[in-house]
């Protein structure tokens, strides 16, 4: 009885083993197009009992996954999805940017405006000339206008999407760890957790899409996950993952200088849990460079064409002015204390001279003197350094005792040298000079300007009008809250000496910089200095290959930077009044697109014979302020290095074309790397689904073994019965 009973609980083991094993194979041809899903394979063990064969057991049901291909998948895809996610932004920018040659692009539209002004050579008395030019003039800045807000608008999508990117990984690693609970759970009580760990590996899957992680397996099955730099994201409990989106992004925004938001894994009140300069690949890395590098080096290099087309051609357009005089100027250059701000006269040579000259309203010449000569008969030095609001008032004298009764000059509230004649039958113009006397030859004058009244020039600027913006053609109208530095590499290290900061207010504070000071040892300096942290923040912000220094005014207040030890500090950098929001902000200057007859065109000449001892004209027909700024569209232009792009000596144009190669060129570089990845990534994801997919053929025919299988033990089972039949008819 013993032999027979053991016989028929082997045969039920078969039986219901075998079963167990064609339940498995239909779970395989049922999922062959579910994605995730994995083969499961069961294996069988001998099942003994006090030494004696007993039949089979299931040992375990086992997952075909090759765990190391798994891995290559998970980080390919990581590195693809870098490359996918900023696919719709390069073909955005590419529609926003156009090819050279296109009608909208920006190189296209300042050929235009070179021709406009080539035009006027020809004609400078005719307004339709004027007028066309000052049309072509104001397309160039409304296209850096509107390729500057497009910018600004992507990198606020991108971070919004960080912000989505975010949630999602907050949903996917919940999961994860509460597949984990549930797969410890069941394993703990020799329940199957293949199913579960396919759910898991999808998720893991998903989560590699959006940022590259790394994980491995404890003993019980629980896995932990983590970022390639090492921040948990799946471990007993999950940390919270938070990126809060921008309202507004403007050009000046960046994550350096806390205008974005962190991407905290963790507690986001701890600055250690920031790591949005740690990714390496995901959409999470794709989004951070298109945000943080890609947009803000095209908004480099257009800030910086802005800024150029807008100095040179300001240079060229305050040498003169329209006939035959103006009425009034209005300056651009902001003074914070022009009580004691001095500007010198030629402080190399003392030689350089400005006339200042009155038009009747037919361009003769009403009366005249210089800049010098005013200034010591009023009692100062002769070229010596002039506090700003006294030339102010020492102008605004001698025009009131030359015709201009009512006449005003003085420095307003913003801080900026404004001159009214209010006389309609005056014209007022300047004109630098060699020398003093009457006739000189016409060529731009040095402007030594102390604007820390220290006693030594912080800054020399070429022209007198220049120097106060008197007649800007382009203007921007943003304050000087914000300077930065040129483009520098990382190794770059100071000289020793004190950096002074003063705003409207007066002083703000000293900095003492030791030598071989870095950029970054500056920035620390400034932000944990609690005199100067309070109205200033400093920052070092990514700019093409290299970095600039950023230093802003908490309260938009207009700045002042200077160092004691003659400005080695700033120039070894060219610290200044910073480019950035220049292309969002240039326009024509208001007045002048009002009336397009203020162009200047001209200058005051100079006529030996006139008058017997000689005196300054103005002609309509005078073109050589026109010619000149032909020029300066058609010659080579010093480009500094911006966004990538290194210096250069290029026309607008020529600069402008380089601007859009580049956006396209980074276009196809993103496309090209997309596409080999998306090749490996593809070859990975086959080669992994070859393994652990299901093969239809490879079932049915394991299908065919355990179904004769099972009806073996059927029939086993069947055949004991009928010998337990016959043994009870006989007993």
């Amino acid at each position: 009885m013993g032999t027979i009973t053991q016989a028929l609980r082997t045969a039920q083991s078969g039986l219901l083993v075998n079963q167990r094993v064609m339940d498995t194979i239909a779970q395989n041809v049922t999922n062959v197009n579910t994605e995730g899903y994995s083969r499961k394979i069961v294996t069988l063990e001998n099942q003994a009992l006090n030494g004696t064969g007993a039949g089979v057991k299931i040992s375990d049901i086992i997952r075909r996954v090759d765990e190391g291909l798994l891995k290559s998948v998970r980080l390919e895809t990581a590195e693809l999805n870098t490359f996918a996610v900023q696919e719709d932004y390069f073909s955005r920018l590419q529609d926003l940017f156009g090819a050279p040659g296109d009608n909208t692009s920006i190189s296209h539209v300042l050929d235009d405006l070179t021709r406009a002004v080539e035009t006027l050579v020809q004609t400078p008395e005719r307004s339709l000339e004027k007028t066309e030019l000052i049309r072509q003039a104001e397309n160039v800045a409304l296209t850096l206008q509107d390729l500057s807000n497009s910018i600004q608008e992507l990198r606020r999508q991108a971070d919004q999407e960080l912000s989505t990117v975010a949630s999602e990984m907050n949903t996917i690693v919940s999961d994860i760890d509460q597949l984990n609970d549930d797969i410890i759970a069941n394993s703990s009580v020799s329940r199957d957790t293949s199913d579960l760990r396919d759910q898991r590996d999808q998720k893991l899957t998903q989560l590699s899409e959006l940022v590259d992680i790394r994980y491995f397996y404890r003993s019980d099955g629980d896995v932990v996950v983590f970022t390639s730099n090492g921040s948990t994201l799946v471990d007993t409990v999950p940390p919270e993952i938070t990126h809060t989106a921008a309202s507004a992004v403007t050009p000046t925004s960046t994550h350096a200088e806390g205008d974005f938001s962190g991407f905290f894994i963790g507690n986001s009140s701890v600055p250690a849990n920031d790591q949005t300069t740690s990714f390496r690949d995901g959409r999470v890395k794709g989004l951070i460079d298109m945000r943080d590098s890609v947009l803000p080096d095209l908004q480099s290099q257009l800030d910086q064409l802005g800024a150029t087309l807008r100095d040179t051609l300001n240079q060229v357009h305050n040498r003169g002015i329209a006939f035959p005089g103006a009425q009034e100027y209005n300056g651009t250059r902001i003074f914070t204390e022009s009580a004691t701000q001095t500007m010198q006269l030629d402080p190399t040579n003392s030689a350089d001279d400005v006339a200042i000259i009155l038009f009747d309203t037919s361009g003769d010449e009403s009366a005249k003197t210089t800049l010098n000569t005013i200034m010591t008969d009023a009692g100062y030095t002769s070229h010596g350094a002039w506090q700003i609001s006294d030339v102010a008032a020492t102008i605004q004298s001698w025009l009131r005792s030359n015709g201009a009764t009512t006449a005003t000059a003085s420095i307003n509230t913003a801080g900026k040298f404004d001159i009214a004649l209010n006389n309609t039958s005056l014209g007022l113009a300047f004109r630098d000079e060699t020398a003093t006397a009457a006739g000189s030859t016409s060529a731009d004058v040095e402007i030594g300007y102390d604007s820390d009244a220290d006693g030594s020039n912080d800054q020399v600027v070429s022209g007198f009008s220049n120097f106060f913006g008197l007649n800007d053609l382009y203007v921007d109208n943003l304050g000087d809250n914000v300077w930065e530095s040129d483009v520098q590499a990382a190794s770059y290290t100071s000289t020793a000496g004190t950096m002074t900061f003063r705003d409207i207010n007066g002083a703000i504070g000293t900095l003492t910089v030791t030598g071989n000071s870095s950029l970054q040892d500056i920035v620390d300096a400034i932000n944990i200095d609690t005199t100067l942290s309070v109205k200033l923040t400093a920052a070092l912000v990514p700019d093409g290959n290299g970095q600039r220094l950023r230093i802003s005014h908490n309260e938009g207040s207009s700045l002042q930077i200077t160092d004691g030890n003659a400005e080695t500090i700033l120039s070894g950098i060219n610290f200044g009044v910073a480019n950035v929001r220049v292309g969002s902000t240039l326009q024509v200057r208001e007045d002048i697109k009002t009336a397009p007859g203020l162009l200047a065109t001209g200058l005051p000449q100079w006529d030996s014979e006139l008058g017997g001892s000689g005196q300054y004209f103005m002609s309509v027909g005078d073109e050589t302020i026109a010619s000149a700024m032909a020029n300066a569209m058609t010659q080579n232009t010093n480009f500094k290095a911006a966004g990538g792009l290194s210096i250069v000596d290029n026309t607008f144009s020529q600069r402008a074309a380089a601007i859009v190669s580049t956006n396209a060129s980074l276009a196809s570089t993103n496309e090209s790397r997309l596409s080999s990845q998306k090749s490996l990534t593809d070859s990975l994801v086959f080669k992994q689904q070859s393994e652990s997919g299901v093969n239809l053929d490879e079932e049915m025919a394991n299908l065919i073994i355990f179904e004769q299988a099972f009806s073996a033990a059927a029939r086993v089972i069947t055949t004991i019965n009928e010998m337990f039949d016959a043994l009870e008819r006989i007993i």
